[in-house]
């Protein structure tokens, strides 16, 4: 909760949250919550989609990576927008858009109409995700904000949870393209509830440079070695995460032969984890420091992916080992990205939309990069994601021990 010794590391000229509480916690986790709630809400709904629309699930996959592709890209719009503008005038049209584009897919006729309808979707999704954690740097710094950060994802965390199965209850109940009117829904009251939010960054701190200017300030982030160090933590570890996104279905119901209700069970575990890590990085962020948290959750990664690969090659602890090896590597979630974002939004205060929009970019790169190899060495064996996912784990590890070897940013 948002108290007064909070107020205290807020920053000077931010609006003082203590007067909304658990509000600006319940807005802030919803405009951080559009990335899973846009999908997965829909999933359990791909086969219907593509008998409905005459298609095949390749096509409907498309659905997927075309989401994640606008979403990673649409947020490198909004952050010098919000560093320029302020956060709530971007998130609202964000939010606008993402109404349109919910109701373009309920309204669509063909697959070629969704897959363009959910790229929207994904722009206008994106600015309050890119955003949110702007404006928690707004409000707050150092360890405050990544305990804060990781409260917001605890919260949040209950969407993939639950989205797949209310997703399941409104395609029974009513048809796929009820699933995308419910966002249309989700989206106004979200909308409606910004309203309710102070703005977070007043004019005499925001950036007035011409947003070409600004958008080309991206390459001299790009420069600087310890924002990419961060940035390289967190995105190394998304990688893994959406290599495991991709490649446990097939490793749990093709190979290891457990029901499409039981893989579903062990991903909510996963899910559990996640919370439980950040609930516990919450508590710990402030009296161990984010760093030290950030070092040994990319060390515990890289040691779970390295399991997670010799349980894939060699069969070794069967179902069991590739499961606690998997929960092991996920659960570190909890202590990478929250400390990772808010150690790159510390690098330039100045500059949080700017910094979040690319560091929220290659995550979701990455995550492409990460899903992509799966599919593309499969062979039928959990190897593929196996190899990914330790790599993923080293890579991590290795930004975040290079975090004490790169000097403080030149501004």
């Amino acid at each position: 909760m948002i108290d007064a010794a909070s107020v205290a590391e807020a920053k000077p000229g931010a609006a003082p949250p203590t007067t909304h509480g658990w509000r600006v916690l319940g807005v802030l986790s919803a405009l951080m919550g559009f990335a899973s709630i846009s999908t997965d809400l829909y999933l359990p709904a791909l086969p219907a989609m593509a008998t409905g629309l005459g298609s095949d699930a390749g096509t409907m996959e498309l659905t997927v990576a075309g989401y994640l592709i606008g979403f990673s890209l649409g947020q490198l719009v909004w952050g010098p927008l919000g560093d320029r503008h302020g956060r709530r005038g971007p998130v609202a049209f964000g939010l606008t858009l993402f109404v349109l584009g919910s109701a373009g897919c309920a309204m669509s006729g063909t697959a070629g109409h969704l897959v363009a309808w959910r790229i929207v979707q994904a722009v206008g999704a994106c600015a309050g995700v890119v955003l949110s954690r702007a404006m928690v740097r707004d409000l707050y710094a150092g360890h405050r904000a990544a305990s804060m950060l990781s409260t917001l994802m605890t919260v949040m965390a209950v969407a993939p949870l639950l989205g797949p199965l209310l997703g399941g209850q409104v395609l029974a109940l009513a048809g796929w393209r009820a699933i995308f009117w419910l966002l249309v829904g989700v989206g106004l009251l979200t909308l409606a509830a910004l309203a309710t939010l102070p703005e977070t960054l007043p004019d005499e701190r925001r950036n007035r440079e011409p947003l070409a200017r600004a958008f080309a300030r991206y390459g001299l982030l790009l420069r600087e070695p310890r924002l990419l160090a961060y940035a390289g933590a967190g995105g190394f570890f998304y990688g893994g995460m959406f290599a495991y996104i991709a490649g446990s279905p097939g490793a749990y119901i093709t190979v290891h032969h457990v029901s499409p209700q039981v893989y579903g069970l062990l991903f909510g575990m996963g899910i559990l984890g996640i919370m439980a890590a950040n609930l516990l990085n919450a508590r710990l962020v402030r009296r161990t420091g984010g760093e030290r948290l950030l070092t040994l959750g990319t060390l515990g990664a890289a040691l779970a992916g390295l399991a997670v690969a010799l349980a894939a090659w060699t069969g070794w602890g069967g179902l069991v080992g590739l499961v606690t090896s998997l929960f092991l590597f996920i659960t570190a979630t909890g202590f990478i990205v929250a400390n990772s974002i808010a150690a790159a939004l510390d690098t330039f205060p100045e500059r949080a939309g700017a910094v979040s929009a690319l560091v929220g970019s290659l995550h979701y790169g990455s995550g492409i990069l990460g899903a992509g190899l799966v599919g593309a060495f499969a062979d039928g064996t959990p190897w593929p994601m196996g190899l990914v996912i330790a790599l993923a784990g080293i890579g991590s590890a290795s930004c975040a021990l290079a975090v004490n070897r790169t000097a403080a940013p030149n501004r």
